[in-house]
């Protein structure tokens, strides 16, 4: 059973010109007839669910969905679902979507993680990107969730923006060192197939920073957000000691988890099912009483041996040495040896990590350790 449970909110006010996740805009008919569905569904899934450690709602963007919905949503949880007293209840938002108002309501309701995608203090930047807020609603609204009196803020942030310098960079990092929130996600701009950035990349009309520029980008992240007290515990992610995002963990540590909603994946009983993209065909499915589910693969062990690995290398701490060895079977520095001498991963204290040089090539690194390994 499962202890962390996951909802998608695919409503937004615009779509970023990046985004490839599934997002639609905003209806309310829609989206009260979403939120019914979404209760159903938890419903018919209730079964695979205990105390819930962790409930992350995520998008699209989740604070377009009016406080209503959600008074609907979190009555139905607590009456139906046990959630542990120390749960982490993380919602995703937009500066652009948020009022004191709301948050207080939410935070009434239990939510006590709050996740802003502020991407950058640059306005600049944050037009090019098509994002619905300036510099100044980011601040804003940060200082709104603050006054709600809630203590664990992360915030997102994005490099490698076309025409963004390493100065430009070191101003969104300086920013974010001064807001001090509790964990901060910090993301490579990266041009997804089939989005207006793509084609707009693909076409010579913007252009991202040389790959050298991105680089050093990444290594002040570190160096930067160190100094500041995060500490970086995964690739793109570092937080203040205790705050570590616990639902994430639970996806890089291979944990079950439900999700619900339009989109949304599930990890349970060795099994990896996602619900279908189509919003109508969703609602319909579940008002029939019957589950949305697209895809329904069940994980091999071989590919299982493959996920520990890849989702294990990264974090920070690295692979487990002795538990890979009695749990799995794998022996890990013979196989890493190459690597190790090329500088690429490190063996120390147990466990296999990616170095500082490994870290930016972590994909090619990590495909060459399951050769070696014959995975």
């Amino acid at each position: 059973m499962a202890s962390f449970l996951y909802i998608n909110i695919p409503f937004c006010i615009r779509k970023c010109i990046y985004c490839d996740f599934l997002s639609v805009p905003f209806d309310e008919a829609l989206a009260r007839r979403y939120t019914d569905a979404i209760i159903q569904e938890l419903t018919l899934r209730k079964d695979l669910l205990d105390e819930l450690r962790s409930v992350y709602i995520g998008g699209g963007t989740p604070t377009t969905l009016p406080v209503t919905e959600y008074i609907r949503l979190f009555g139905f949880l607590k009456k139906q679902i046990e959630i542990s007293p120390d749960a982490e209840i993380t919602i995703e938002a937009n500066p652009g979507t948020i009022n004191d108002i709301q948050i207080k309501t939410l935070s009434d309701l239990g939510i006590n993680r709050f996740s802003i995608g502020v991407q950058s203090f640059i306005n600049r930047e944050l037009q090019l990107l098509g994002r619905i807020h300036n510099s100044d609603n980011a601040v804003k609204a940060i200082d709104i969730i603050r006054s709600s009196g809630i203590r664990n803020l992360s915030i997102d942030l994005i490099y490698g923006i076309p025409g963004q310098s390493f100065d430009d960079w070191e101003v969104n990092l300086s920013r974010a060192a001064e807001i001090s929130p509790e964990h901060i996600s910090a993301y490579e701009l990266t041009p997804e197939k089939d989005t207006p950035l793509d084609e707009l990349i693909s076409q010579g009309t913007l252009e991202k920073p040389d790959e050298e520029t991105i680089i050093n980008m990444y290594f002040n992240t570190i160096d930067r957000l160190k100094k500041a007290g995060h500490r970086h515990y995964e690739i793109s992610n570092y937080s203040k000691p205790g705050f570590e995002c616990r639902h994430n963990l639970n996806y890089w540590n291979r944990g079950e988890y439900i999700g619900i909603g339009a989109g949304a994946h599930s990890f349970i009983r060795d099994r990896r099912i996602k619900n279908t993209h189509n919003i109508e065909q969703y609602i319909k499915s579940i008002n029939d009483g019957t589950l949305a589910i697209d895809e329904d693969i069940e994980v091999s062990c071989e590919d299982a041996l493959r996920e520990f690995i890849f989702l294990g290398m990264r974090k920070t701490e690295g692979l487990n040495i002795k538990e890979f060895k009695e749990d799995l079977c794998l022996d890990l520095e013979p196989a890493a040896q190459e690597l190790i001498t090329n500088g690429l991963l490190e063996s120390s204290g147990g466990f296999l990590r990616l170095t500082r040089k490994g870290i930016v090539v972590s994909n090619a690194v990590i495909t060459e350790l399951m050769l070696k390994l014959s995975l």
